[in-house]
């Protein structure tokens, strides 16, 4: 599967994109509002890549890993879980890319394509309510803040965050 966009190509992430991957993945700065990086070494990297690869072979997957990929160049992934049956997208871009509207172009891109040929019409997303950058985007990509919960844990924190959920229903909600 494989989704463009003007600026993007949107494409299954997996082992071919470790070198890049890391770039993001294991930076501190660049992962610090996220639940499950930065990764501790290039061990779990591989293994997480492995993963991702592993899934997109299956007729059905269950979660959908994507590299987000600019004139030839890896700069961040972006991902579709099922959480209670409800899809959940998330999104990482390389913080050189920051500011150029990649994860909005990449989002909009993945809910559109899995709402034409999946018939989603539900998406949902999570970020630690400190990350303005994140729920900004949320909200221009027309999803509302549905709900706000304690206990987020970032793995590059030693404390526990507040998180705010956003959701849209394509049905209803599109502006």
């Amino acid at each position: 599967m494989e989704i463009k966009t003007d600026r993007l190509l949107i494409r299954p992430l997996g082992p071919e994109y470790l070198k890049t991957y890391n770039e993001y993945a294991m930076s501190p700065e660049n992962a610090r509002y996220m639940c499950f990086l930065p990764v501790e070494g290039e061990a779990e990297s591989v293994a997480f890549l492995k993963t991702a690869e592993e899934e997109w072979a299956k007729p059905h997957p269950k979660f959908y890993e994507f590299a987000i990929i600019h004139d030839g160049e890896h700069i961040g992934g972006i991902s579709i879980h099922m959480e209670y049956g409800k899809p959940v997208l998330g999104w990482i871009i390389n913080r050189k890319y920051w500011g150029r509207g990649f994860a909005y172009e990449s989002a909009k891109a993945v809910m559109e394509h899995f709402a034409s040929d999946l018939g989603i019409r539900y998406f949902c997303a999570y970020c630690d309510t400190r990350n303005t950058a994140s729920f900004r985007l949320m909200e221009k990509l027309g999803m509302k803040r549905a709900g706000e919960s304690g206990g987020r844990k970032n793995r590059a924190s030693p404390e526990e965050a507040f998180e705010y959920k956003y959701e849209i229903d394509l049905d209803h909600d599109v502006k």
